[in-house]
């Protein structure tokens, strides 16, 4: 019987998810794994047995926690349509601020992967990118239009339309956010994203 494994291998994933997003898959190199996860070599070949593999741990690791607090509290009720959006866009916001100050990777693992090749030269990659998107399409669909029921969102624009406007509007922080841009000039990304549903 061969030894029992010394280490945590969702914290193993997580560190190498932090790796990947600071980096991406192309320039993130097996020793910087090893660094992240504090493995040597052999073991991350005999628990992932590849780079290819535990890149894609580590993005359904974020997409599985990452979309689904957000599809959480856009689900919530108590709050009209519109309230959900911008407490998104606030929680989103601080996430960003957090992360800098931490000095942890800006932006948005999956939004980083989709101007990687890796998104469509791996089909699984492809796959777990286009669920996440669908996801949270549907996510903001759904809000929006129980925005539009509650009169929180005056536009009449069709909700599939306004779900993909609000995903580009987080996609455009996120990268603005990787530029350098201040609170102060993302906070009005996203204001100006919400207040464009009461027209």
């Amino acid at each position: 019987m061969g030894r029992p494994r010394q280490f945590d291998e969702r914290q193993a994933v997580d560190a190498a998810c932090q790796a990947f997003w600071a980096k991406g898959y192309e320039a993130t190199s097996t020793q910087d794994l090893c660094e992240a996860t504090g493995l040597g070599r052999s073991s991350i070949y005999n628990t992932f047995t590849s780079k290819d593999h535990l890149f894609r741990r580590a993005l359904a690791h974020y997409i599985d926690t990452m979309t689904a607090r957000q599809v959480a509290l856009l689900d919530e009720e108590g709050s009209s349509g519109l309230e959900r959006i911008r407490a998104l866009f606030a929680m989103l916001l601080e996430g960003e601020m957090e992360n800098r100050e931490l000095g942890r990777a800006a932006g948005c693992f999956t939004v980083n992967t989709f101007t990687e090749p890796v998104s469509e030269t791996d089909p699984e990659v492809a796959r777990l990118l286009a669920k996440d998107l669908e996801r949270r399409l549907g996510s903001f669909r759904a809000v929006i239009e129980e925005g539009q029921r509650d009169g929180s969102i005056s536009s009449s624009r069709d909700p599939a339309g306004l779900a993909w406007y609000l995903t580009s509007v987080i996609a455009g922080m996120r990268i603005a956010s990787q530029a350098g841009a201040d609170r102060a000039a993302l906070e009005q990304i996203m204001a100006t994203g919400a207040d464009a549903l009461g027209r």
